[in-house]
């Protein structure tokens, strides 16, 4: 939902970091994987219950996730890029819940596999979509210019992002937080769903 906006805000930014490691010699790809060693950083640090280091390497890693495009547009996209983007992505989704269920078992297991659930079934959505979007030659730049075909939701890239800040910052809150995000995930997923019955049925 707010993904079109914070792109908006910090394009500029990225583009000009991005000039900055193409002169430096830097590849999309290595971006895209130093975002997903970040992100099992992240993941790791969780686990280990270090939350304040978790939530810095869970932003360095999406300030990865947004460079690697950057750079991307620079060099050159190439299709493999674009597919390499998006199965890190959401590798990283699953690892930092995953952290969070490690961290303390008896108290968010439960809420843990529920979001978990709920992404699995949110990214076959995402990406089955993506795929009858090609098929039928449909176009879409609402998050800028991606490889895939990209539907907008309530839960996207932002909004997760928030929801793990803040359950870096009150783990306690971890499992209200994490029911709370599936039940958003799930709307997402049935929204994306009765959209493509009215498009492709």
């Amino acid at each position: 939902m707010l993904d079109g906006w914070a792109h908006r805000q910090i394009k500029p930014g990225l583009s000009s970091i991005a000039m900055r490691l193409v002169a430096a010699g830097v590849q999309a790809n290595m971006v895209t994987y130093a975002g997903l060693g970040l992100g099992g950083a992240a993941a790791t640090a969780i686990a280990l219950q270090g939350y304040w280091a978790g939530l810095a390497l869970i932003l360095l890693s999406r300030l990865c996730d947004g460079l690697d495009g950057a750079v991307a547009r620079i060099h050159g996209k190439t299709d493999f890029g674009g597919y390499l983007d998006i199965v890190l992505d959401f590798a990283f989704y699953g690892a930092v819940p995953l952290g969070f269920v490690i961290a303390d078992p008896a108290a968010n297991a439960i809420a843990g596999a529920v979001l978990l659930l709920a992404f699995y079934v949110n990214g076959a959505s995402f990406l089955a979509y993506a795929i009858m979007a090609e098929k039928h030659g449909l176009t879409s730049n609402a998050r800028g210019e991606k490889s895939l075909f990209f539907t907008t939701g309530l839960a996207e890239a932002s909004e997760t992002l928030a929801v793990f800040a803040l359950m870096c910052l009150f783990p306690s809150w971890f499992p209200a937080l994490a029911y709370s995000f599936a039940a958003l995930t799930a709307y997402t997923t049935v929204s994306r769903m009765v959209l493509a019955g009215r498009r492709f049925g």
